[in-house]
């Protein structure tokens, strides 16, 4: 099987970039994408397990892996929801199959996204995570338009090895996340005069 193209350019370019840019000393330590969550939820739907059932037929057809279901922990009055209850679906990927999804994810996908300016930079957890929410599954180009029953939104969440926002920011914008240009704050434009 092939390496990936965006798993060779994270070890000839990314790697080193990292490296130079934080001076790490063990090799260990330089920011690696460890998995990408890829998220479903159908808390409000009147009929919750056939959107459940239509979720996970769209996440597998967008991954390439099949879905599991996830299962209500405690019931919820507000949204009709009792425990144990049908409530989503959810695919963890790894590897080759994480790299393939994040390289189809920037340079197809993100840009399909109706008047797309780029990624919130502000969707960090403050444990080196980052998470993006996606509201209609039409952007994915694995998806038949005249086959969409209903309009499906998806979370996809980027674990990273680092426990620091920075860090997995810098390594997510070097393996070619498309992130919003920031504003400068006047404090940064007082520093730079």
């Amino acid at each position: 099987m092939n390496t990936p193209t965006l798993q060779t350019h994270y070890r000839e370019k990314v790697v080193p970039a990292l490296q130079a840019k934080y001076n790490y000393t063990n090799v260990h330590r330089i920011p690696r994408l460890e998995k990408i969550v890829v998220t479903s939820c159908m808390g409000r739907h009147p009929d919750r397990k056939q959107a459940v059932e239509d979720a996970v037929v769209e996440i597998a057809k967008i991954t390439g892996q099949k879905p599991s279901v996830t299962y209500a922990r405690k019931s919820v009055a507000n949204f009709k929801l009792r425990e144990g209850e049908i409530l989503g679906a959810r695919v963890t990927l790894r590897g080759a199959r994480m790299w393939e999804f994040l390289d189809r994810f920037i340079n197809i996908t993100a840009p399909n996204i109706r008047d797309f300016r780029g990624l919130p930079a502000k969707s960090f957890d403050g444990h080196g995570n980052y998470a993006v929410g996606i509201s209609d599954q039409s952007i994915f180009p694995e998806i038949e338009l005249d086959q969409i029953k209903r309009q499906i939104g998806f979370d996809l969440i980027f674990v990273t090895s680092t426990q620091d926002d920075k860090e997995a920011r810098d390594l997510l914008a070097e393996l070619g996340l498309p992130f919003r240009p920031q504003k400068k704050t006047e404090e940064s434009r007082s520093a730079d005069a």
